[in-house]
């Protein structure tokens, strides 16, 4: 947190009490309270979360800085932070949801309250990827990210735009934004944004020749959810125009989620159940990110689709007692608690939490939905599988 020269110094403030938590609507979607249960937990990250976007404690806070310090020394995040790859490196990505992919690992200890200044690691990560641009047929400079492939076993630099807005979205969460090689890749990313057949949204964009699966006029759920996320992380005064009716187009693939499926972005049990750390386009990440434009959903189709994304989030991962025991989990986690699928797991509970706080407003709404009667995806069965103890706690 900044403090203005004339402004006094936030004073400590106590660890709050679980006991005096204040009531907000969102817990009432919950069988039971999370926040008492994170606080306590032995999983600074999960504390750190619940501390800054449950209780809206500053970064002076005494019980912040004590999580802070905690994530910092935890050998889990020491772990994460190792496992950052050498940017420029030849690199094989199994895709870019891989926990191989620089942004992926650094968006996740961004999540657990990581900051660039925390390691030096961090900073050259950073520092290299501000380096590796390269320019398109057209003569537009982008981010880009080096890898091997079928195509180019030697590797070589790619700038498909899974890979330029995961990229200025690091560097912006991590404090680059007012880098002139960032801000010419935010008005790239704000120029290539397009009429596609669904709305006003992102598309793929090909890149050397290449360009990713789907139809060409489609829009692209994940690099469109990529550059929302992006512009959120800024003030209203660096955003383009327009974002509200782009957030509105993604929630329309929802609400036409029996009609058409986005190719390999489909709406049916994997999208609603999160594979944890939760990398890629699901309920999750959607929300996190439509959460941010609230505008975007104060229409009543808007608010239907929130409702009916947030119900399914909670349907499908949270047990009754207000936990969040992860049910599909990436490989390489295996030591983490959203990495395993036998026991609760603070983190995912958290963030679960985290993305639902800001719909509080549409609790009612959200409790109101028949997940049991929502409609099935396209080349769906339209048959859920909810949650252990999910069925008895509705009923």
């Amino acid at each position: 947190m900044t403090v203005a020269a004339d402004a006094p110094a936030p004073g400590p403030m106590r660890d709050p009490d679980p006991g005096s938590l204040p009531a907000e609507p969102w817990v009432g979607l919950l069988g039971a309270d999370p926040r008492p249960w994170l606080l306590a937990s032995d999983e600074p990250a999960a504390r750190w979360i619940a501390l800054t976007a449950l209780l809206d404690r500053p970064d002076a806070d005494s019980a912040v800085v004590s999580a802070h310090t905690a994530v910092l020394a935890d050998p889990g995040t020491r772990a994460l932070i190792d496992r950052i790859p050498t940017w420029g490196a030849p690199l094989a990505l199994s895709g870019h949801d891989s926990a191989l992919f620089a942004p992926s690992i650094l968006g996740l200890l961004a999540d657990m309250g990581v900051r660039a200044g925390d390691h030096p690691r961090i900073g050259a990560t950073l520092d290299a990827m501000l380096e590796g641009r390269v320019v398109d047929a057209a003569g537009d400079e982008r981010l880009a990210t080096f890898a091997t492939s079928r195509v180019t076993p030697g590797g070589a630099w790619s700038a498909l735009l899974c890979d330029s807005h995961a990229i200025a979205e690091t560097l912006v969460r991590y404090g680059r934004a007012d880098d002139p090689r960032v801000v010419a890749a935010l008005e790239r990313m704000a120029a290539d944004l397009a009429d596609t057949a669904q709305g006003r949204a992102w598309p793929c964009i090909a890149w050397d020749g290449f360009r990713g699966p789907g139809r060409k006029a489609d829009l692209c759920p994940q690099v469109t959810c990529e550059a929302l996320r992006t512009f959120a992380w800024l003030p209203e005064g660096r955003r383009p125009a327009g974002l509200d009716a782009v957030a509105r187009t993604v929630l329309g693939s929802w609400l036409r989620r029996g009609e058409e499926k986005p190719y390999m972005f489909g709406h049916g049990f994997g999208f609603k159940t999160v594979k944890w750390p939760g990398f890629w386009y699901n309920a999750l990440r959607l929300l996190d990110t439509i959460g941010r434009y609230p505008a975007a959903w104060s229409d009543d189709a808007g608010r239907r689709a929130v409702a009916e994304l947030a119900a399914c989030l909670v349907a499908y991962n949270v047990d009754a007692d207000g936990t969040v025991t992860p049910r599909s989990c990436s490989r390489g986690f295996e030591a983490y608690s959203f990495g395993q699928k036998k026991r609760p797991s603070a983190y995912a509970t958290a963030r679960v939490a985290q993305v639902l706080r800001p719909l509080g407003e549409i609790t009612e709404e959200i409790r109101a939905v028949d997940v049991l009667a929502l409609g099935s995806s396209k080349g769906g069965t339209g048959v859920p599988r909810p949650p252990r103890g999910w069925a008895a706690a509705a009923g």
